[in-house]
């Protein structure tokens, strides 16, 4: 079986290993397709770059609610960037109060977070959405601006609640290494829950390792385990047999 880890992020400073290496490592466990997320101009280029460098691997273009202060005034880098062919979405944007939840921060955040869901309208793309302590707003602004084309709750962590008001929306949702996690309450009837044309897996490496590598540098060789758990949790066959 073939496993896609629907987001991660290759470039991450923290590596001691080569982008072609980890994307090696991952075909060594059959994680045959990676898409390397951008959550800035940066990031969002050498994303672009190394899609370009390695077949199975594609990219997203965006700008990340925590890289905020980056935004000079347009995003011509997106609109550049997404000219390529193996750009597959506009992402990861969204909305990130827990280190500042003041009421400018949050403004400018639904700002640039609207202004990039116009630009992923526009270029007729996907959207890849972060939200963390922000579940309300998100809300509200999806059920009154429409996404054209699909979107992805990324790395969810929500309640049932909001997982019900997405899937209403028609949400992709995408569950990261913590489903393996002993204290993973919510999170594991959130697995049980999404119906399977709904549901991806993704590492959000090298963050969150799942178990038995939790506390260790991620990367997409790791999203097996995820996709076996969600499995069990499911009641299906371990799918790495």
């Amino acid at each position: 079986m073939e496993f896609f880890d629907s987001h991660t992020h290759l470039t991450d400073e923290i590596y001691d290993k080569s982008v072609e290496q980890i994307v090696n490592d991952a075909k060594l466990n059959n994680v045959n397709y990676i898409v390397d997320i951008g959550y800035n101009e940066s990031t969002s280029s050498a994303a672009v770059k190394n899609a370009d460098m390695f077949d199975g691997v594609y990219a997203t273009v965006g700008l990340h609610p925590e890289n905020i202060d980056e935004y000079i005034g347009n995003f011509d880098y997106i609109y550049e960037l997404a000219k390529n062919s193996k750009v597959v979405a506009i992402g990861e944007i969204g909305l990130d109060y827990h280190y500042d939840n003041s009421d400018e921060h949050k403004a400018k955040q639904k700002e640039l977070f609207l202004k990039q869901i116009e630009i992923a309208n526009e270029l007729d793309l996907p959207v890849v959405i972060h939200s963390r302590d922000a579940d309300m707003d998100m809300l509200k602004i999806l059920k009154v601006n429409k996404i054209k084309n699909n979107f992805v709750m990324h790395c969810f962590s929500s309640s049932v609640e909001v997982l019900k008001e997405v899937l209403k929306l028609g949400a992709y949702v995408s569950i990261a290494g913590p489903v393996t996690f002993k204290n993973a309450r919510s999170l594991i009837e959130v697995a049980k829950l999404v119906p399977d044309d709904k549901l991806l897996i993704e590492t959000d490496a090298p963050y969150l390792a799942p178990e038995p590598h939790r506390g260790k540098k991620n990367e997409s060789a790791y999203v097996i385990h995820t996709a076996n758990k969600i499995a069990e949790l499911r009641r299906l066959a371990e799918l790495t047999n």
